[in-house]
């Protein structure tokens, strides 16, 4: 092997290298992603007399489990900012509803009075659950 082919060699070895660290340290580890979604819990809150549970859309949503107040008003606010995968098409298949959503925005769905339980929701292709426990 000659001194060219070992130079190539070492570089394509550092290059991987670089690249496999900024690709570990940049994604979050599931301890991490949950401690995220603990922090968003506040998500539920009241205006004229309607409760408005927010939820963010983009590789999936978050927070995935709210909890709200049953026999009360509801609104549903989907935001979503540069969204383009599966989690732009929201599913309720209780309500039999199919929302596209836009790329970026905020979208209200009235949900309604809801009585205690589970309430659920997916993205189009069924990947990504959500639901509000009601309580």
């Amino acid at each position: 092997m000659n001194k060219s082919n070992t130079s190539i060699i070492i570089s394509i070895i550092v290059a991987g290298l670089i690249i496999g660290g900024a690709i570990y340290f940049s994604s979050s580890s599931p301890k991490e992603k949950k401690v995220i979604e603990e922090e968003n819990v506040n998500n539920v809150s009241v205006v004229d007399g309607k409760q408005i549970v927010e939820v963010k859309a983009k590789g999936g949503f978050f927070p995935i489990k709210s909890t709200a107040k049953a026999s009360m008003p509801t609104i549903l606010r989907v935001n979503t900012n540069s969204t383009f995968d599966c989690s732009s098409v929201l599913r309720i298949p209780s309500m039999n509803l199919t929302k596209n959503l836009p790329m970026s925005g905020t979208t209200d769905i009235d949900i309604g009075i809801q009585k205690a339980g589970i309430f659920e929701g997916t993205c189009g292709m069924g990947m990504y659950p959500f639901e509000i426990e009601f309580i």
